[in-house]
């Protein structure tokens, strides 16, 4: 299996911790209980091999794979801009860095808590054995 995900976490994470001080950034979804704002998770969220460059012997040499971001803000103002300033730089590392194609990014409402503001965004790639990362 063609696996990237720390990598990608890794960057992410790492450029988020500069730009934001204090933010929270995990790699699941299942992160309850916030402790504070704000708030990212990086999923691996679908990892399929590329059916026409597998081998005759089905070896993979590329896979599909797709990440989900989410970023929460809870702040009295500002929490939309907040936000989006958050995805411009997961943007700037998933797009410019490393090379993956934004497949969607939508404004979702936070049932459980309307206070938290809460944008979701879905980027995909082809990647090969050797890592390379090519927009799909």
């Amino acid at each position: 299996m063609i696996d990237i995900e720390n990598e990608v976490f890794t960057a992410v994470a790492t450029e988020l911790r500069k730009q934001f001080k204090g933010i929270l950034v995990y790699g699941d979804e299942g992160q309850r209980v916030m402790a504070s704002f704000p708030v990212v998770t990086v999923m691996e969220s679908d990892n399929v091999p590329y059916r026409r460059s597998m081998t005759s012997d089905k070896r993979e040499n590329h896979i599909t794979v797709r990440y989900r971001v989410n970023a929460y803000s809870n702040k009295t103002s500002g929490k939309k801009a907040e936000c989006k300033a958050i995805m411009a730089a997961v943007d700037s590392v998933l797009l410019d860095q490393l090379g993956f194609v934004r497949a969607s990014m939508n404004q979702v409402k936070n049932l459980e808590d309307a206070t938290i503001y809460r944008m979701v965004a879905e980027y995909t790639a082809v990647v090969s054995k050797n890592k390379i990362i090519y927009r799909s």
